[in-house]
């Protein structure tokens, strides 16, 4: 701490966390890494819901976000009107039309996690790599660095038959555009590695049970209302 006398319970300046000037003119952007300390334990926490479509990822994931009092986002508002047409038509999409996707969620993650905030969202996120696109949402994020990455994942597990039976469901309610047939696509597809770390849950289970399986599993890492 800064010489001289100070009050008890009296806060500290920046001089005293940092006692020096920025390296040159070109400091814009400079953070001292004392303080970059302090922005990490301040940082936000995005909690992933993934999984095949039909697993409940928006269920699940829209009652974890009030549950938390945090903000939800759905994955499928960033899809382009082209993807969606494309998966209507029942053609599975290509890499090139889920990387675009998949950095526009990023960008509206980052932005919560940067702003010290939990946020709630949904994604498919079937593959490593594109999970690697979310995970960069954490500003400290380095390759492989799953546990202290401030983007978790929780995946929605349950039987192919019971999948298919909600997605045909809301199908024909008219609910969603993707349909049964691209099922068996997403789940050759789906990868998880256990060093991940991904919480994995019984979507066949009560949704109130669910909501505290994932709780628990994050117990010490919210920090929403």
């Amino acid at each position: 701490m800064a010489s001289g006398s100070r009050g008890q319970g009296a806060f500290l300046t920046l001089s005293d966390l940092y006692p020096c000037e920025p390296p040159d003119d070109s400091w814009h952007g400079w953070v001292p890494t004392t303080l970059k300390f302090f922005h990490f334990e301040l940082a936000g926490l995005a909690v992933v819901i993934m999984g095949v479509s039909g697993s409940g990822k928006s269920t699940v994931g829209e009652m974890l976000s009030k549950d938390l009092g945090c903000r939800f986002l759905e994955a499928d508002d960033f899809h382009t009107q082209s993807n969606k047409d494309k998966m209507n038509k029942g053609i599975p999409l290509s890499d090139n039309d889920r990387f675009p996707w998949l950095q526009a969620l990023r960008d509206a993650t980052m932005e919560q996690i940067s702003g010290g905030e939990t946020v709630v969202l949904t994604c498919s996120a079937l593959q490593n790599k594109y999970r690697e696109v979310l995970r960069t949402a954490d500003p400290e994020y380095e390759p492989g660095s799953y546990t202290s990455c401030r983007v978790k994942f929780v995946c929605m597990e349950a039987p192919a038959n019971v999948i298919a039976d909600r997605i045909e469901r809301r199908s024909t309610e008219g609910k969603h555009f993707m349909p049964v047939s691209l099922l068996q696509s997403q789940l050759d597809l789906l990868q998880i590695d256990e060093d991940e770390g991904i919480i994995r849950v019984d979507a066949t289970r009560d949704l109130g049970i669910i909501i505290d399986v994932i709780k628990d599993s994050l117990k010490g890492r919210l920090n929403c209302s």
